[in-house]
């Protein structure tokens, strides 16, 4: 398990992934032995680690990136926050701004139609007539949305059907006396939002090969997050040479708190992500967590610090768990050899 520090200001950073030779797959069962080794030691960077950043080829944030203007700062900036309902009423792409028609907000405003600055991913994915959830932040007479969420009571509906099934099931699983979801066992069914912040259900899935794995977007160091997004970004373009169809990827938030469909937006924009067959899933606190709990995941906040343990698990289209690797330098070969292309023949391009 390692330790990633949320950082300020804009947290996307692409490095180039480091290559290494196959190593075998790390089993659930070490996994959790590791883990609890982790809580003793602990597994933050210190001074005495090798310059992950500098092994991984690290490069400043793009220049193009626009930062989140609200997301980087803290609840102690001195902003005025509340929390806001509406509906937008007209994306302004020239201006950065969302034109919404809000409610009351108790004691601060009353329901009007107002103009609010938002970041790239929220702009991206905005469209009239959807109705939002969000954080109303007012920094003297500058006013912005943060923390921008779906609120049309259908999606909600539907998300929190599925999270409350999920958490059942989690329940049920961790009566077992192996209460993790191991290769050979099915994946459970969820519900979450995309990028696009539209209702994604696993069953959709169906039918195809899917490779999944867990970020989240503040990750700072470059051997982590990072060079695991560009991984798998490596892995679709070799599947695609290789003429293998049926084929997703799918990058579900560590950190569903911060990581809203906008900031994913963002985040795959900024490493260039064709999101034609990969999506980046996020949703509900509970939700995720269940997910993860029943994978075998372990996340938790110390200190500032996010403690996670990983995992990249390749799904039939059974929804079975094909292979699962729980260390950080995989290589897409690892997966794709798995895989059927059209012509019957596995042949793979030379990894780049």
């Amino acid at each position: 398990m390692r330790s990633c520090m949320p950082s300020a200001g804009s947290p996307f950073a692409p490095e180039e992934a480091p290559v290494a030779d196959h190593r075998k797959p790390v089993t659930l069962a070490a996994l959790v032995i590791v883990f609890f080794a982790c809580l003793v030691t602990g597994c933050s960077r210190s001074s005495s680690d090798p310059d992950t950043t500098a092994a991984a080829g690290a490069e400043a944030v793009p220049s193009g990136l626009t930062e989140n203007p609200t997301a980087a700062a803290g609840e102690d900036d001195g902003a005025v926050r509340h929390p806001l309902r509406g509906e937008i009423v007209d994306v302004l792409a020239a201006r950065s701004t969302l034109l919404v028609l809000h409610e009351d907000i108790p004691g601060f405003m009353p329901a009007m139609t107002m103009e609010f600055k938002v970041s790239a991913g929220d702009l991206a994915i905005a469209k009239p007539g959807r109705r939002i959830r969000a954080t109303l932040v007012q920094r003297g007479h500058d006013y912005s949305l943060e923390q921008i969420w779906p609120d049309d009571s259908a999606a909600t509906a539907t998300i929190d059907q599925a999270a409350a099934a999920l958490e059942k099931s989690t329940r049920s699983l961790a009566r077992k006396p192996y209460p993790f979801r191991e290769q050979g066992d099915t994946l459970p069914d969820f519900t979450l939002y995309n990028q696009n912040g539209e209702v994604v259900a696993f069953e959709r899935f169906r039918g195809k090969h899917v490779l999944i794995n867990f970020i989240f977007t503040r990750c700072p160091v470059a051997t982590m997050c990072p060079a695991a997004t560009l991984r798998m970004a490596q892995t679709q373009k070799l599947a695609r040479e290789a003429d293998v169809e049926n084929f997703e990827l799918v990058s579900i938030t560590l950190d569903p708190a911060y990581d809203t469909p906008g900031v994913l937006k963002e985040y795959a924009d900024t490493y260039g992500i064709d999101l034609a067959n990969f999506s980046f899933l996020t949703g509900p606190e509970p939700a995720v967590k269940n997910l993860l709990k029943q994978l075998g995941i372990v996340t938790g906040f110390e200190g500032g610090i996010l403690r996670h343990s990983l995992a990249t698990i390749l799904i039939s289209p059974e929804g079975k768990i094909l292979r699962r690797d729980d260390t950080s330098d995989w290589t897409p070969r690892l997966f794709l050899e798995l895989l059927q292309p059209k012509s019957g023949v596995a042949t793979l391009p030379s990894p780049h």
